[in-house]
């Protein structure tokens, strides 16, 4: 009862919400795209691009409006002054001057973009575009709104029991004090959180690659760090048992319920809810790199991820009281470490990751996307001749550290690589019984099937007017996706 309650005051609020937005928006239509992935998907690359290539007035073939009605894009002060700014300066200076890929988000961010343009008819016209960027991992928070400290639990450990994670959550299964019954004690509890939290981040180390870890805050605490709704913790405990009072069971369950709401439940009302449009940014070369564990818990989480969506077309009476987000794309990134020749068999994997999901998206009327893109593209193609044969290959920068073929790279030269092709068809990635490929999680750097290394930023010219062009792969067809019918 609680949580229906607790449902329908959020739904009113929300809707309440709308109806002001809505408002505003007669006089100033205004999208709002959320942008969003998992760790090192690329969400702050994508959007420093994205903001670039507007604001430098570029042509791109496929974005229809850039061929020459959008007048001029200019940033604007942002509408949620309780929001931090997305830096986007700071973000493109380290691209174009530094040859450094921007820190990751840790945190919401927003930032503003006026697009004047001239419609296909010859009027004047603005659109106001309104970036949210968010972490993946909050999105993967939200199915925890409906379940209870006990279910949560019974996933978490069944998950937590299936390899490479067994093995990587040993120390936190076997901690001694994890009876539920036993009296609550804020020791045990602190223990019980911090192994649980080593072990979440054991799980995201490149090896293993794995996606769906909830909480989300437990990797990115921020200023709730040591708060006790971060000081949690799954127990052995059955999903349709009672907490008795004074327990340690009845304590961790307390704290999961603050978590929800003190972290869920807010991002979800103030933030997600307000989304017309999506991007969900995905590195599934990483989970090619680790393995098919890794390939399987990624589809795992973008089944979690989709299950989040309020999917539909927006009508005008849904957007005044129940908006939804009517377009959502699905971006395979880093599409730049293969040739061409394998960008469309990369969109496949996705589009087979996500075939269920998609099914039910697009039957409640929403727009689906699935591609594979670079937002900036760190090489170039080559072909490189071995014996007979021609290999199509990748040419750049490797990034310091990096490890291929016995050699570790050093961040300065630049280097031919021959990346591999992708099969034509993802059926063996997804039909075979866990061993279709090897990855990093079982063997090691050089007997890996899958290596896909990481590369610096391009070293570009700078142009007359000091805003030299980012390369990408398909960010025009993004681009047309998400907001080209906003500006015909």
């Amino acid at each position: 009862m609680a949580n229906a309650l607790t449902r329908v005051a959020e739904q009113t609020r929300a809707a309440s919400l709308a109806l002001y937005e809505f408002g505003t928006s007669l006089f100033n239509p205004t999208v709002r795209l959320g942008v969003t992935g998992l760790s090192r998907a690329g969400k702050t690359v994508f959007i420093t691009a994205l903001i670039h290539a507007l604001l430098r007035g570029g042509r791109f073939p496929v974005f229809e409006a850039s061929n020459g009605r959008i007048i001029r894009a200019r940033l604007s002060p942002q509408p949620d002054d309780a929001v931090p700014r997305f830096d986007y300066e700071k973000h493109v200076h380290a691209l174009v001057t530094e040859r450094a890929w921007p820190e990751s988000t840790r945190q919401i961010s927003e930032i503003r973009l006026v697009i004047e343009y001239q419609s296909k008819k010859g009027a004047l016209r603005e659109l106001t575009l309104d970036i949210v960027d968010y972490p993946g991992e909050w999105l993967l928070d939200l199915p925890l709104i409906e379940k209870s400290y006990e279910t949560w639990s019974a996933e978490t450990l069944t998950l937590a029991h299936m390899p490479p994670r067994k093995a990587l959550a040993a120390p936190w299964l076997s901690h001694p004090g994890l009876a539920p019954s036993a009296p609550e004690d804020e020791d045990h509890a602190r223990a019980a959180a911090r192994l649980f939290t080593d072990y979440l981040r054991a799980c995201r180390d490149e090896r293993f690659a794995m996606s769906l870890l909830p909480p989300g805050r437990f990797l990115m605490p921020g200023d709730l760090a040591d708060s006790p709704a971060l000081t949690f913790a799954p127990l052995n405990v059955m999903p349709d048992s009672e907490a008795a009072p004074g327990s340690l069971h009845a304590m961790m369950k307390r704290r999961y319920e603050a978590y929800k709401d003190v972290v869920v439940r807010p991002f979800f009302r103030d933030h997600f809810v307000r989304l017309d449009r999506q991007i969900v940014l995905i590195d599934v070369l990483a989970a090619l790199n680790a393995g098919p564990d890794a390939l399987a818990d990624l589809e795992r989480a973008l089944t979690a991820i989709l299950e989040c969506f309020n999917f539909g077309r927006n009508s005008w009476l849904s957007t005044m009281f129940a908006p939804r987000i009517d377009r959502v794309q699905f971006a395979a990134t880093k599409a730049d470490h293969l040739h061409h020749s394998s960008h469309d068999r990369l969109e496949r994997i996705l589009s087979r990751m996500t075939d269920r999901a998609v099914a039910r998206a697009k039957f409640s009327g929403a727009q689906i996307d699935v591609v594979a893109l670079a937002a900036v593209r760190a090489t170039r193609e080559a072909q490189v001749k071995r014996g007979a044969n021609l290999l199509a290959s990748i040419v750049g920068t490797p990034v310091a550290g990096e490890i291929a073929g016995g050699k570790t790279f050093d961040g300065a030269t630049e280097t031919v690589i021959y990346p591999g092709e992708l099969p034509a068809t993802p059926d063996g990635f997804f039909e075979g019984k866990g061993n279709s490929f090897r990855g990093l999680a079982s063997t090691g750097q050089d007997d890996a099937d899958f290596r896909f290394l990481r590369f610096r930023p391009p070293l570009l010219e700078t142009a007359e007017n000091g805003a030299p062009a980012l390369p990408h792969i398909r960010l025009d067809r993004t681009l047309q996706f998400l907001i080209g019918d906003k500006l015909q």
